[in-house]
């Protein structure tokens, strides 16, 4: 966030502009700032003139270093850092603020604006820590919304028929009609919108300002609603909303921050790039058949936390009382799936190349024990002529979810579910039958990290003295492989600031070095890459692999070598992800789809995260743009504990 020179400029300009309506006023400027971080706005009000500030930050290791900052910066005798929730603070004598401020400053918004309390901070703020009169910086907020058709976006909300070519014609997996009929999970998806091809998706609307909070007075975190009417630009199945919002650093609105993706922005080729506000995605409960030119109503629906929208024929009053209830999963399909892994189980392609590993193993007397967390693989298998198919689903949840499918289509009495931990099963389980196909995609509900699927290797382990004699094991191997890269942005959340607009915060950078001297920081941490472009400077290599076939080893698996870099460019980071063998001739890959383009431009499994391990001199920007070098790597599989450790370094083979 300290990054963003675009917040910074602009809050700076906001900040500037209350200040002086005050003092031409004839009053002292008194600046409230909540949730002030490293201080940094309340030390540019002290340079743009305040006379006293008052800094309130709930999070104590943050407070104690906003004490250092502003202190370094010799704001001390102007600014009083309080560690406390600004509803807890005191106005009074006695109280941690002797009287009420005059001008509100706070940054207290994520990429829905109000998912962190931005509402009942500002409704308490106004009752109680700010005069009537106050100014306010950001001045206002104003959300906006474009009602879109997106057969990718719906595809990380519904399931759709799963389509499975059999010698008997084709099958079609379909959906529970409470599945269908589910309003879906209640929380937004936010995501990096402009790494959406516009090819995705098909607009419905022009962008509509849905509504706006005046942050200058008094603020209600009450339920409402608001509404725009509207003529559908096409016609189409109304599915999607896209929302983000912009905020006005003064009542004139000449000093605006926006989150805009690039076909809606006033300036695409200047977009400034954030990971701390993105853009907001929401599913309407059921998709619409809309008519172009036919007016309609979309309704934004908002409580003290959460945004959500509904279409309607006719608009409700505005501000009025919301007339539907917060969407909440009622299939338990949204709580048990992801977004990324509805996508997952909706890619027909993947589907396809399952299907077609499975042919090529399946026997007629084949008995499958399928080993994922509600997987449509036993489906599979049945379809294409398995003898006998059971699944484990460990929890209840799961295994109800799944037992609601098989009956939608007819295979609750095909398709056994073991409702417990593989490392449980019993002979009795299996019908006294040994297993002949034990089949994973894998994946794990439980995984973060790529490798963290290996949870079906010890399973496999575990199930050994159910599987028959020459039993086949689908996946029969995995491979982790890696690659380094040059983000393109990614790797400022990494980068230290130093100076922000001015201001010392290097002891901001001081404490999360700090934090990153921990044993866990040091390893990778899971990121979705299709939404965070990067260049790959090397070829990907295959680092370790894991036979499936035998059973997990007693003793680590360690891997060493180098990576030649053949690309000029910033090494920021290595990318680890998984492949899975299915078979000799069909591997699914977790991370790269497709080899790097000439420039190196990679293209990444969107369903899944990949691992990003940051190259610690890479916390320097402008290095390595010299002559190619090596990364080093030492990678080691711990059995005993499943963790896969490692340390990538740079390494200079020119001599």
């Amino acid at each position: 966030m300290l990054h963003d020179k675009d917040r910074n400029i602009k809050y700076y300009e906001g900040i500037r502009a209350a200040v002086s309506r005050v003092k031409d006023r004839g009053q002292k400027a008194l600046v409230l700032d909540i949730g002030t971080g490293t201080g940094l706005l309340s030390m540019m009000a002290v340079t743009a003139g305040a006379d006293f500030c008052y800094a309130i930050e709930v999070f104590k290791p943050m407070a104690d270093a906003a004490v250092k900052i502003v202190e370094e910066n010799g704001f001390s005798d102007k600014i009083k850092v309080i560690n406390k929730h600004s509803t807890e603070v005191t106005v009074g004598p006695d109280g941690d603020m002797p009287c009420r401020a005059n001008i509100l400053v706070t940054e207290l918004f994520d990429t829905e604006l109000i998912g962190e309390g931005a509402l009942p901070s500002y409704e308490h703020a106004h009752r109680h820590l700010v005069q009537e009169t106050c100014e306010a910086v950001p001045h206002r907020a104003t959300v906006y919304a474009q009602l879109v058709e997106s057969k990718r976006m719906w595809s990380w909300n519904k399931l759709f028929p799963v389509r499975v070519q059999t010698s008997l014609g084709e099958q079609v997996i379909i959906p529970p009609s409470d599945l269908e009929q589910c309003p879906g999970a209640p929380s937004v998806y936010d995501i990096q919108l402009n790494q959406v091809s516009p090819a995705d998706f098909t607009v419905l609307s022009d962008v509509l300002p849905m509504f706006s909070v005046d942050f200058s007075k008094q603020v209600s975190s009450s339920a409402a609603c608001h509404s725009r009417q509207f003529e559908p630009l096409a016609s189409g199945r109304a599915q999607v909303v896209l929302s983000w919002w912009d905020i006005e650093m003064d009542p004139e609105g000449k000093i605006k921050c926006t989150m805009a993706p690039f076909w809606a922005h006033s300036d695409p080729q200047g977009l400034q790039w954030r990971d701390h506000w993105m853009q907001c995605v929401y599913f309407l409960p059921q998709e619409e058949p809309i008519v172009q030119g036919v007016a309609l109503c979309l309704v934004a629906h908002h409580d003290d936390y959460c945004v959500w929208y509904s279409l309607q024929r006719t608009c409700p009053e505005e501000n009025g009382r919301v007339q539907q209830m917060r969407p909440v999963c009622d299939c338990q399909a949204h709580l048990l799936w992801n977004r990324p892994r509805f996508g997952e189980i909706n890619d027909q392609g993947r589907n396809d190349q399952y299907a077609q590993a499975l042919r090529t193993v399946l026997m007629p007397d084949s008995v499958c024990l399928c080993i994922s967390d509600g997987s449509l693989l036993s489906m599979l298998a049945h379809y294409l002529g398995a003898e006998q198919v059971f699944t484990i689903e460990s929890s209840a949840a799961s295994h109800e979810l799944m037992k609601k499918i098989f009956k939608a289509n007819h295979l609750e009495d095909k398709i056994s579910i073991i409702e417990k931990r593989a490392e449980l099963l019993t002979s009795a389980d299996l019908e006294g039958k040994k297993v002949s196909l034990l089949l994973g995609e894998p994946f794990f509900t439980t995984s973060l990290l790529p490798w963290h699927n290996l949870y079906f290797w010890y399973v496999r382990t575990a199930v050994d003295q159910h599987l028959g004699p020459g039993a086949v094991v689908m996946p029969q191997a995995a491979s982790l492989h890696a690659m380094v890269v040059e983000f393109r942005d990614l790797w400022r959340i990494r980068s230290p600031c130093g100076n922000c607009e001015g201001f010392d915060v290097h002891i901001m950078d001081d404490m999360i070095k700090s934090a990153l001297d921990f044993r866990e920081s040091k390893e990778a941490e899971p990121h979705p890459l299709w939404e965070y472009p990067c260049r790959s400077l090397s070829e990907p290599q295959r680092i370790l692999t894991f036979d499936f076939r035998q059973l997990v080893p007693q003793q680590p698996l360690r891997a060493e070598g180098t990576m030649e870099l053949r690309r000029l460019g910033r090494s920021h980071g290595a990318v680890l992800w998984m492949e899975y063998h299915l078979t000799p001739d069909s591997t699914v890959s977790t991370g790269l789809l497709e080899p790097a383009e000439d420039k190196g431009d990679c293209c990444w499994n969107p369903h899944c995260k990949q691992a990003v391990y940051f190259l610690s001199p890479t916390l320097d920007p402008k290095m390595l743009l010299g002559s190619p070098r090596a990364v080093s790597y030492a990678v080691e599989f711990h059995p005993h504990s499943g963790d896969v450790t490692m340390q990538f370094r740079l390494a200079d083979t020119r001599n």
